[in-house]
């Protein structure tokens, strides 16, 4: 099989399956028609259960610095003010770990971590953070990853029971990994788009964006080498970088295609 009938396949085989409870819904982040199967009361609830079981854990400190947390609540609802999603109520913590990082839960819940804060020299780069985890938000890219996951699921448990051979689910496990991975890039460059948009309306200076780019790119450098891999859910740092300064004023600079390293 080739990977290109197999993509055709997954596609029109999910909806056959699921017909029963897909909706479509127009999205004014992404401007494009979004097929949903679960509910914006039900993300909210995935999500809360996420979060929930997070500050149970015995190893995870919530919030260690009133002050920075207060920062980032100010700051956070000033992006989310902006944000077209008003159904769901954003919440924003730190968490007390050294790694520079920050995420996304169903539903309005974002965590970032202390590391990251101590990389941050402004609020317009903090809001620059905060900017792109909305993104995935209002896009809803965490609840498509889990419809993604369903419809893999449904497609397996489909494929064994026509008995093909060992091979084709080779090639349709292998396919459906390259999709997942490509929509997982394309995913964080929207988010880094809808980031730009917002801050513009909250009056930060979407430059930001890059500045702290750059210093998450530094960050990497210095840390360990990991193995190169095709499988990337994530868009090299200097990709994103110039298509953020394209997106800002349409024009980038030849160093912005080289010098793309193997540890980012």
């Amino acid at each position: 099989m080739k990977y290109r009938a197999i993509y055709f396949y997954i596609i029109l085989l999910i909806p056959a399956f699921l017909s029963s409870c897909v909706t479509t819904e127009y999205n004014p982040a992404t401007e494009r028609e979004d097929i949903m199967l679960v509910s914006t009361e039900k993300e909210i609830e995935i999500g809360r259960n996420i979060a929930e079981g997070i500050k149970r854990n015995p190893e995870i400190v919530l919030d260690p610095d009133p002050l920075m947390t207060e920062r980032v609540i100010k700051i956070g609802e000033r992006v989310a003010e902006v944000s077209e999603r008003k159904e769901v109520r954003y919440t924003f913590h730190v968490i007390d770990k050294d790694e520079v990082n920050a995420f996304a839960l169903p539903g309005g819940y974002i965590f970032i971590f202390k590391g990251l804060m101590n990389k941050i020299e402004s609020d317009d780069e903090l809001a620059a953070v905060i900017a792109h985890e909305i993104g995935h938000i209002v896009a809803r890219h965490s609840i498509k990853r889990l419809q993604g996951e369903l419809g893999y699921t449904i497609l397996q448990i489909f494929i064994a029971s026509t008995g093909r051979s060992s091979r084709d689910i080779r090639d349709i496990n292998t396919a459906f990994g390259h999709l997942i991975m490509s929509y997982s890039r394309e995913d964080e460059a929207l988010a880094d788009r809808i980031a730009v948009r917002y801050l513009k309306k909250a009056g930060f200076n979407p430059e930001a964006m890059i500045t702290f780019l750059k210093k998450l790119q530094q960050v990497n450098k210095e840390a360990p080498i990991r193995p190169y891999s095709y499988y990337r859910s994530h868009p090299y740092i200097a990709d994103r970088i110039r298509m953020i300064k394209q997106y800002l004023s349409g024009e980038v600079e030849f160093r912005d295609y080289m010098n793309k390293s193997i540890m980012e």
